[in-house]
């Protein structure tokens, strides 16, 4: 929403010039939002980004034009986090790229990473699913850091409007996607008390997998991943390209081999040692699950499943939902350890 800010000495008195991109969908929450609303994002952004103003007088620019006036001696200075848990009303501090923090709605962010993951034939209810676990990400990010990064393992932030140039019917989606997230408004899980993270794949090799750092993690069968088209993809790479991505030289000489040591693997080639994730980022491979095979003009690579096999596999869960399970037959599944739960509206007088 504000990306940069001035303050100005006027007749004495400190006026606060907050300048504000388009770039963050404020157009829709600017219209919708009322003086006080505004004036309480207005005192929160101060706050987060520690800025020097004890003034009243706060003018909203954008494009160089003064918009609006805000005076901050009739808005709260401060937000509690449990004034409201609703997608509409819950705030979202997000870190951009470049350090900046921008500040949107839950809603606006769950809208942002349901389109991320939308797949076409997509159930609703594996929606409502995931929707619940990025409320649970927010709920537990905000409480424990105040803030979201808005690119992280879990999540990648991008301002709504961005899919309306992936997606050609957009319009449909974004209703449809307003729905599920109104239908599963609040709603959260828990592990013995504590939020957990929003793992989640595409499909697996049949099985979901544990972590010794996660003990919500199960492992569950998920046998309908085997038929699911992601689940064998090839990917063949010259030794110059290989070289180029791994940034060290590769051969058909090279001695290549694969380590597990408990949950952690490693890619070992001559003397370098590459993280599994590592070596999947780096080639932009699908899953971690992988055999390499050599050729004499190039390496093949060959993955079973897309993602890491922790939590939700969407391509299982959309089978579960296409035979009659619901959002939370869905999560309790993959999450057995766990529990549902739903914030209710905290009123105040």
């Amino acid at each position: 929403m504000f990306y940069r800010y001035e303050i100005v000495k006027q007749n004495n008195e400190d006026i606060l010039y907050l300048y504000l991109t388009m770039k963050y969908e404020f157009s829709n929450d600017f219209n919708l939002q009322n003086d006080q609303d505004l004036g309480r994002r207005t005192n929160n952004f101060i706050q987060t980004n520690h800025i020097p103003f004890s003034g009243n007088k706060v003018f909203l620019i954008i494009d160089d034009m003064v918009v609006k006036s805000i005076d901050l001696s009739n808005t709260p200075k401060t937000f509690s986090p449990d004034y409201s848990f609703t997608a509409e009303e819950f705030l979202v501090h997000i870190e951009l790229d470049d350090g900046a923090i921008c500040e949107v709605s839950l809603k606006e962010y769950l809208l942002s990473v349901l389109f991320s993951k939308y797949m076409e034939n997509i159930h609703e209810e594996v929606l409502k699913a995931i929707c619940i676990l990025y409320t649970t990400y927010i709920y537990k990010t905000m409480a424990e850091e105040g803030r979201v990064l808005a690119s992280n393992s879990f999540a990648i932030y991008k301002p709504v409007s961005y899919y309306k140039a992936i997606f050609s019917n957009y319009d449909t989606i974004f209703n449809k996607l307003q729905s599920v997230i109104q239908e599963v408004d609040g709603m959260f899980i828990r592990y013995k008390n504590e939020y957990i993270l929003p793992f989640i794949h595409y499909s697996n090799t049949g099985k979901t997998n544990t972590h010794p750092s996660y003990p919500y993690l199960s492992n569950v069968k998920s046998l309908w991943d085997l038929t699911s088209p992601y689940y064998v993809e090839v990917n063949d790479f010259t030794y110059d390209e290989i070289s180029n991505k791994l940034n060290i030289l590769v051969t058909k000489d090279s001695d290549i081999s694969i380590h597990k040591d408990q949950s952690i693997q490693r890619i070992l080639i001559d003397k370098h040692v590459f993280q599994i994730d590592e070596f999947k980022t780096l080639l932009n491979l699908k899953s971690t699950y992988l055999y390499i095979i050599f050729y004499r003009d190039f390496i093949r690579i060959i993955t079973s499943g897309w993602g890491n096999a922790y939590g939700l596999s969407i391509y299982g869960a959309n089978d579960i939902a296409n035979n009659g399970g619901k959002y939370y037959q869905i999560l309790k599944y993959y999450f057995p350890k766990t529990k549902l739960y739903i914030y209710t509206r905290k009123e105040h007088s």
